[in-house]
């Protein structure tokens, strides 16, 4: 990959996970690493004069977290510390993101999380709604994982609607930066009544898995492989759970398919997903393959 992945940091518990999957990421695909901090932009109500004073507090007190952030960073990883101002928290990384052309931008959980489990917070909502570049969600704990166990698998939850061949392009690209395998996983779950038989789960959720496993193939280059898995359930919190995760594995979903172009959107399948899933997920915009991967 060689890129740039820019970290959207805060001195928090959450800002150390983000940081830590951020670098764990890096190091794997020999990207560098952006270590972001955003700031209250300058601008200001006239109601409210400026205080240099409170100004120049506040940029010391950022430069000293990002100063005590990198020192924890592995010395084989290349990386840069930026104080940003922008509206948003959000704005800022997305900003950053453009002009360092990073490939992807990686933030921590809400505070309150279970650890191994999502949160969204505000800045990953509103980068959900913003993002042109694919969003890495960190879990709650992700700072427990060391930069050397790297990326153990990549596995991306295909589906049949459009846009899947956006994902797929994405996934296929980190599996081979990271030197992880790849494997391509089916969500066959079906809305039934109580009471339905469980063989007709099972037979609609083979079927299913079969569309997708040659959808899937047939958009994959040569000397790419992959594993294909259908988890079944009565629900997808039950699929999810239902499959083995590995510790170091990174899940990857397709933004909403109501997304504006450019721009991601957490649909429903993955919003739930989220609850569940014990390992960090990328949120891909779904456009972002027709103007071509960074």
């Amino acid at each position: 990959m060689s890129g740039r992945i820019v970290v959207g940091y805060t001195a928090t518990e959450a800002g150390a996970d983000a940081l830590a999957l951020g670098e764990r990421i890096a190091a794997a695909s020999d990207s560098v690493l952006d270590v972001v901090l955003v700031l209250p932009s300058d601008e200001r109500s006239v109601i409210t004069p400026p205080d240099a004073g409170y100004d120049r507090y506040l940029r010391e007190t950022a430069d000293g977290w990002l100063d005590r952030a990198v020192q924890t960073l592995h010395a084989a990883i290349t990386h840069h510390r930026h104080v940003r101002y922008a509206e948003s928290f959000a704005e800022g990384l997305v900003a950053a993101a453009d002009e360092f052309e990073a490939t992807h931008i990686v933030v921590g959980a809400a505070n309150g999380g279970l650890r191994g489990r999502h949160r969204l917070g505000t800045v990953a909502n509103e980068l959900m709604h913003y993002s042109d570049v694919p969003v890495v969600l960190a879990p709650e704990g992700a700072r427990e994982v060391p930069a050397s166990a790297g990326v153990t698998r990549v596995t991306a939850a295909i589906g049949t609607r459009p846009g899947g061949d956006v994902l797929l392009a994405e996934a296929i690209a980190l599996a081979v930066a990271t030197g992880a395998p790849l494997r391509l996983l089916s969500l066959a779950t079906v809305d039934l009544p109580s009471g339905v038989d469980t063989g007709l789960i099972r037979l609609t959720g083979k079927s299913h898995a079969d569309a997708v496993l040659a959808q899937a193939h047939a958009g994959l280059p040569a000397g790419i492989d992959a594993e294909v898995v259908t988890a079944a359930g009565a629900s997808i919190e039950e699929a999810v759970e239902g499959i083995d995760w590995l510790p170091a594995e990174i899940a990857m979903v397709g933004s909403s398919r109501l997304a504006q172009p450019r721009r991601l959107f957490l649909g429903s399948t993955a919003a739930t997903m989220l609850h569940v899933l014990p390992v960090p997920m990328i949120v891909v915009p779904r456009t972002r393959a027709t103007e071509g991967a960074r």
